[in-house]
């Protein structure tokens, strides 16, 4: 067969990666599609991947209104010389687009179910929509549910190996404790109007931590002057190793959070989305790998407390070998799926019956 994966986030090249190796193995033909999206092309490089640019959405509601049919426009144009079988991508509207244009099955992952606009977007025009079983919302015929995380694409024991060398990369003492903060820009659509730390509690939050491990920052914007001394100087390819290495994890990221608990470190994640995914109700609820909430000082206090508890490591390990029990090797799954459900390349495109 003929791929299209489409990048528009770098927890995309993540997801993807190893799906695309492994098609790419079995003899597949894959191209990948990437927009310039905070350090996607960057992960993408670093992985060995080549890739199409189709350049940048607006960073406003209305720039990304205006720049979608000409991402559109790019992504039908680079599909159409490479002539897919099908095309594949996380919550992609270009890629179903694409594909409905182009007459080619579209495969479509989501698992953010407050991200409504996109779904209005690529849902008519999508073949197959395939969302965590946790997934909140009913999304029709085309859903078809898996009982794993996107992250387990990549963070599966099958799939992941942490590298101990991250820690010289850093220069940390033996026995030294690491917290990982994560701070968002908020740019996104499906971000737009929500919120987490502010500025005085994003200061309060590292210097509430220093007392107990040493602040490591990740933040996709400028960071106030203050807080700059403690970004973390790691290469995005590099963050998942320093996850597990970590004693604890605090911030507005979600992936990061998810993440996080799915390699047994604890997890704090401060957001008004807290309550609308139902990923971190199971992860907070049924597995208690991650504290999830809308409160500032809830965040902060957590945080402090699990980063001075030599135990809480092992007690999250513990959990999180609970949870892989439960849950698949998702990449597997991904990979079945497509091989079972897009027709060869001798047979008409409509000629599958669907999953």
């Amino acid at each position: 067969m003929r791929m299209v994966v489409d990048i528009n986030h770098p927890a995309h090249v993540h997801f993807f990666k190893h799906f695309i190796r492994q098609m790419q193995e079995a003899g597949h033909a894959l191209m990948v599609t990437a927009s310039e999206k905070d350090v996607a092309c960057d992960l993408l490089r670093a992985e060995g991947f080549a890739y199409t640019p189709l350049g940048r959405y607006g960073t406003s509601l209305w720039g990304k209104a205006v720049t979608l049919p000409v991402m559109d426009g790019r992504m039908v144009r680079a599909a159409r010389a490479f002539g897919p079988d099908v095309l594949l991508g996380v919550a992609s509207v270009r890629a179903a687009h694409a594909g409905f244009l182009l007459r080619r099955r579209s495969v479509i992952f989501d698992d953010t179910e407050h991200a409504k606009w996109e779904v209005r977007l690529y849902l008519p025009f999508a073949d197959v929509v395939c969302t965590p079983a946790c997934y909140r919302r009913s999304l029709g015929p085309k859903q078809v549910r898996y009982n794993g995380y996107h992250e387990l694409a990549y963070l599966h024991p099958s799939r992941f190996r942490p590298d101990p060398s991250v820690l010289e990369a850093l220069g940390a003492a033996e026995g030294e404790r690491l917290a990982v903060v994560r701070f968002v820009s908020w740019g996104a659509v499906h971000d737009m109007g929500q919120h987490g730390f502010d500025p005085a509690s994003r200061r309060e939050l590292v210097a509430s931590l220093e007392r107990h491990a040493r602040v490591l920052v990740v933040a996709e914007d400028a960071l106030d002057p203050a807080l700059e001394p403690y970004r973390c100087p790691l290469p995005p390819e590099r963050l998942h190793d320093l996850l597990h290495y970590a004693a604890v994890y605090v911030g507005e990221g979600a992936t990061m959070a998810t993440e996080a608990a799915l390699l047994g470190t604890p997890s704090v994640y401060l957001s008004s989305l807290v309550g609308t995914m139902g990923n971190f109700e199971e992860l907070r609820d049924d597995y208690h790998l991650v504290v999830a909430t809308q409160s500032k000082r809830e965040a902060i206090d957590e945080a402090v407390r699990l980063a001075s508890d030599p135990g809480a490591k092992r007690t999250w390990a513990e959990r999180r070998a609970r949870l892989l029990r439960d849950k698949i090797d998702v990449t597997q799954w991904m990979v079945d799926l497509v091989e079972r459900t897009v027709p060869p390349p001798e047979e008409p495109a409509g000629a599958s019956n669907g999953c």
